[in-house]
């Protein structure tokens, strides 16, 4: 056998030279533009970060949107949309499109704004002038009254929520033309126009009436439409019916808070749905959006209804992988951590933080892998006591739990070494902000990962990184795979590194692989 501690530092000798420094100050590796982009596309949110700014970002979207191929820009937006599950980011990239490579446009419009919500996005930031132009322009125009004359009318009814700019304000710029007599009253309802009331869609005609009469049945529309006027408690839980699962999630407080709970039978009901895997599968939602919910509640939410959150957050799990061989899952638990998974906006910041994600990731792979090791760090591997058998949210809940200190990545790195260990896939999820320990020519956790492998030549390595700050500590290569971003698509991507199936780039190739 040769000697492994020999052939270790010639490796060193050879790692390839760091090209830029973290946001943290200390020497990293750059993303090219295409990877930097991405990552700025499934986790950026435009909002203040641990270390960049909401302008940061927007100026680095806009800079490197300039420096790949339109075709890829395109597809990142779908990518972003569609798997990422993110909303303002594909809505910038779709308006930068429009200047960018205005022909691609009408192939991705309807992927990526499939909501009113999106909608009202993507007409805020063309009209901003942020991405070259301060009105929507001949084509965007038309593709917006489109999507208008094409939605049906419950679509158009969630639509008709929210502000700055408003489904009254677009439709006054983009003049759909109504197909319908009923949807010439809804236009002239929306934006103060005369109307007959007989033509309105019946929601509509139902809310009208009842607005007049409080004795009438509660109109079953958007209940963002009825929250703003005086409920009873009854009309609160027949809200809490009525409410899509993910309104359901997010409301639990406001139910709370307005007695609907104390309607004898709501408080099963809405458990019953929350947990219902079918409910939880069909609306996509994300593990750490349930997190974020279940952190949330109020004491004033019943035990049951908290319980049912946990039953869901089981099974939103359902893509985590099944991987083989041993696997080491080392959450970064360093003080930037701490910060918003989503950055800070006044009266928008989300309490989940880039701590809980990473601690809900950690948690999920370890009980869907049995004997998965868990290896929390900050400037050094942290003890802590983690049940097999126990729920991922208590697991997850003792690691976030930990929080402080510096960022060492190569720290987890550092101990499997000491220990000669043998792990076949280790996955290290962090901002990569590591600065504790600096060194000549490449960076410590590229140095201890080169060890490792002189030792186990099969092992591979998985960055995955949550914050939009485009660099990392170990470059992409055959055994070294970095990827962004919180959402289920992530461990799709793992699962297909760790069979040994993609190439250096995986995961910018799947974006662009995207068909559009």
């Amino acid at each position: 056998m040769a000697n492994n501690g020999l052939f270790a530092s010639v490796m060193g000798r050879l790692m390839p030279a760091t090209d830029t420094r973290n946001q943290a100050g200390a020497p990293a590796y750059a993303f090219g533009p295409r990877h930097h982009l991405a990552q700025l596309a499934v986790t950026g949110c435009l909002n203040h970060n641990f270390y960049t700014s909401d302008a940061d970002q927007l100026a680095r979207v806009l800079a490197l949107s300039g420096k790949v191929p339109p075709a890829f820009l395109a597809k990142l937006a779908v990518y972003a949309r569609e798997r990422g599950g993110m909303k303002d980011m594909p809505a910038l990239l779709l308006a930068r499109l429009t200047v960018q490579e205005p022909d691609l446009v009408p192939r991705i419009f309807g992927r990526v704004i499939d909501n009113g919500r999106m909608l009202r996005t993507v007409v805020q930031i063309l009209r901003s002038g942020t991405v070259g132009r301060k009105s929507l322009g001949t084509r965007p125009k038309r593709l917006v009254r489109e999507w208008l004359e094409k939605a049906d009318t419950r679509t158009l009814l969630r639509a008709a929520t929210g502000s700055s700019p408003s489904l009254a304000d677009i439709i006054r710029m983009v003049h759909p033309r109504p197909a319908t007599p009923e949807r010439e009253a809804f236009y002239g309802w929306l934006i103060g126009k005369p109307y007959q009331e007989a033509l309105l869609p019946e929601p509509v005609r139902a809310f009208e009436a009842w607005k007049r009469d409080r004795t009438l049945d509660l109109p079953d529309v958007p209940f963002e439409w009825l929250t703003a006027l005086p409920l009873t408690r009854e009309d609160w839980a027949l809200l809490a019916s009525r409410m899509g699962w993910q309104a359901l999630r997010i409301n639990l407080n406001s139910l709370a808070r307005h007695g609907a709970f104390t309607v004898p039978g709501t408080a099963e009901k809405v458990a019953a749905r929350l947990s219902d895997a079918q409910a939880v599968a069909a609306t996509g939602v994300q593990p750490f959006q349930i997190m974020m919910a279940r952190g949330q509640v109020t004491k004033d939410v019943p035990e049951i209804v908290q319980a049912a959150l946990e039953v869901a957050l089981q099974h939103s799990l359902r893509h985590v992988p099944a991987l083989a061989g041993r696997v080491v899952v080392c959450p970064d638990v360093s003080g930037s951590m701490g910060s918003a998974l989503t950055g800070q906006r006044k009266g928008a910041t989300s309490s989940v933080r880039c701590i809980d994600v990473a601690a809900l990731t950690a948690a999920a792979l370890m009980q869907v892998n049995a004997g998965t090791r868990i290896l929390p760090f900050d400037f050094r591997v942290v003890p802590v006591e983690l049940g097999a058998d126990l729920p991922v949210a208590e697991n997850a809940r003792r690691l976030a739990a930990i929080g402080g200190g510096g960022t060492d990545c190569a720290a987890p790195l550092a101990l499997l070494n000491a220990e000669r260990a043998r792990p076949d896939l280790v996955i290290l999820v962090s901002d990569y902000e590591s600065w504790r320990q600096q060194r000549a020519n490449g960076t410590p956790m590229l140095a201890e990962w080169r060890k490792l492998k002189a030792r186990h030549p099969a092992a591979r390595l998985v960055c995955l990184d949550i914050q939009p700050y485009g660099t990392t500590q170990a470059p992409d290569g055959e055994d070294i795979l970095n990827i962004g971003g919180f959402t289920d698509a992530v461990f799709d991507s793992i699962n297909r590194f760790a069979q040994g199936k993609g190439h250096p780039d995986l995961w910018v190739a799947e974006i662009d692989s995207v068909v559009i």
